[in-house]
């Protein structure tokens, strides 16, 4: 049986066809399982017997959640390998997954303004856990602008992966916050240590919906990183010619 070599892909030029050919896949995974997830959500789960219709929007808001946190770590990890390894597609898959992030970011606090309003009676509260999502919004937000503020993209690599690494500190502190202070966020109701607190279906119907945004964002992402690769590609060829011009 012949091998493959996975790390011929390890170069931006032939990564680049191969993003090509997956994005497709996953974006028609991403939209068959929205469309189960969100008819599970919205029409087989039943009712949750203390917040009532409300509560549907978990089926959106913590899988959301999950994928700006995991995001962040898979974001933070490209920026690091970049920065130890000098490998270019790493920064490239870092500068390409940050949007996606802010995306999530944007969409589980949002979702947690609409959910929050008839739990606790106001859109927003200084609570430890919606606070720290908000910063990561703002790390989201911070590496893409001082990407964009640096000319040289490989110095923008750089401090980009500077501020991944750093702000990556602030995952857990997301993830703990219940635990750690008194808040009026509700705790995980799934734990690898005991059993789920939630109804199966219920139960079934995030973790599709979960699935979906990870296979969105998988396709997004490799769709994205084609344009950094083919903007990349297109400014050495610039400053080739005219390096070629001046001499």
């Amino acid at each position: 049986m012949a091998k493959i070599n996975w790390f011929k892909y390890a170069a931006p030029a032939t990564f680049y066809p191969l993003a090509g050919r997956l994005y497709p896949w996953f974006y028609g995974l991403a939209l068959v399982l929205g469309v189960i997830g969100l008819y599970i959500g919205f029409f087989v789960a039943p009712t949750d017997f203390q917040q009532g219709e409300a509560y549907r929007i978990i089926f959106i808001h913590v899988p959301a959640a999950w994928m700006s946190m995991f995001l962040y770590l898979v974001m933070a990890g490209y920026a690091g390998i970049g920065l130890v390894f000098n490998t270019r597609l790493s920064s490239m898959m870092a500068r390409a997954i940050a949007p996606t992030g802010a995306l999530f970011t944007f969409l589980a606090l949002w979702t947690g303004s609409m959910w929050g309003r008839p739990m606790w009676g106001t859109y927003w509260v200084w609570d430890a856990r919606l606070t720290s999502e908000l910063i990561l919004l703002f790390l989201y937000i911070g590496f893409m602008a001082l990407q964009a503020a640096i000319d040289d993209p490989r110095r923008g690599d750089r401090a980009g992966g500077v501020l991944a690494l750093v702000g990556a500190i602030n995952v857990p502190i997301i993830y703990f916050s219940v635990k750690w202070w008194n808040t009026l966020h509700q705790g995980s109701s799934i734990n690898l240590t005991k059993a789920p607190s939630m109804a199966a279906i219920m139960l079934w119907g995030m973790l599709v919906m979960a699935l979906c945004f990870w296979m969105y964002s998988i396709a997004v992402i490799l769709s994205r990183v084609q344009c950094v690769i083919a903007e990349r590609e297109k400014r050495a060829a610039w400053l080739q010619e005219l390096a070629s011009e001046v001499s």
